[in-house]
């Protein structure tokens, strides 16, 4: 990374790590990779809460048949947990990042509510973006991003380190759209080329605040920006996912949950249909 663009990434003082161990089979976070990487790059501090899923007190129907195998669960999710604290502290110092880690051991709300309140105590939260659709991860996303106001970059499979110099900004004109662009604004002063992305028909793009007027702004942020309007093609992810193809993108700005989520459940919509699916990582506020 060229040296004006890692000055721009110097804001960014504090990034948080969050990752639960729910089975044997999690050891490998993308999340992870990713934010030592940007930490290094910012010269920022990094927290990593590596939490495991304690099943034992749980529920009461588990602790009615549980024999002690569920507590040996517990004892080796916990060490797996630890363990991973343990390789990326040791990642961290071999790389120049100060680095401090917490593992604890709790019931699954327990787990999202301690990662949200940590958020808030830093810049942005790093989590892997979902797999599966019935996931810790959708439910971490989701809650760090309502409940502790601060942005937070999910991290697709095949992206263990940050990269940045091409970014798209989903815009639609809305207000978390404007938010996600102005806290991604260190990443898009780094990038070598940013373009701002609207998708619909001509009636939607006209009854918007158009991209066009809001690149000017980021030009006097000092950003290299461009402006595409698309119209859809199958789906707005579908037509960003393609884009950010052609772009060579490295990363996907935009407003997160412009509908409730409850809607976003019953209906579909573009953040949960991104977050399933994605080919960079997602810059995610709200």
């Amino acid at each position: 990374m060229s040296q004006p663009a890692a000055a721009a990434l110097t804001s960014l003082r504090d990034i948080l790590i969050g990752i639960a161990v729910e089975n044997e089979s999690d050891r490998d976070s993308p999340a992870i990779g990713y934010g030592l990487s940007l930490a290094k790059a910012a010269g920022a501090h990094l927290t990593l809460q590596s939490a495991s899923w304690r099943l034992s007190g749980d529920h009461r129907w588990i602790s009615a048949f549980d024999d002690g195998s569920v507590a040996d669960i517990d004892r080796r999710l916990d060490a797996l947990a630890r363990a991973i604290a343990d390789r990326t502290a040791g990642d961290a110092a071999r790389a120049g990042v100060v680095c401090t880690t917490e593992t604890p051991s709790l019931h699954y709300p327990a787990i999202i509510h301690r990662l949200a309140a940590q958020a808030r105590l830093h810049d942005l939260a790093i989590l892997d973006a979902e797999v599966w659709t019935c996931d810790l991860d959708r439910e971490a996303i989701e809650t760090t991003l309502f409940k502790s106001g601060r942005p937070v970059i999910a991290v697709p499979p095949g992206h263990a380190g940050f990269s940045g110099r091409r970014i798209i900004v989903a815009w639609d004109g809305s207000a978390q759209a404007a938010r996600a662009a102005n806290d991604a604004m260190p990443f898009l002063r780094a990038a070598e080329a940013v373009e701002i992305v609207s998708i619909g028909d001509a009636a939607e793009l006209r009854d918007s605040v158009p991209g066009a007027e809001f690149a000017p702004h980021l030009a006097r942020h000092g950003v290299n920006v461009t402006v595409n309007d698309l119209p859809v093609s199958g789906s707005i992810g579908d037509t960003l996912r393609s884009q950010a193809g052609l772009f060579r993108a490295e990363m996907i700005v935009m407003g997160a949950y412009r509908h409730s989520r409850a809607r976003q459940l019953f209906f579909g919509g573009v953040t949960r249909a991104l977050l399933r699916s994605c080919p960079v990582p997602l810059f995610l506020s709200r």
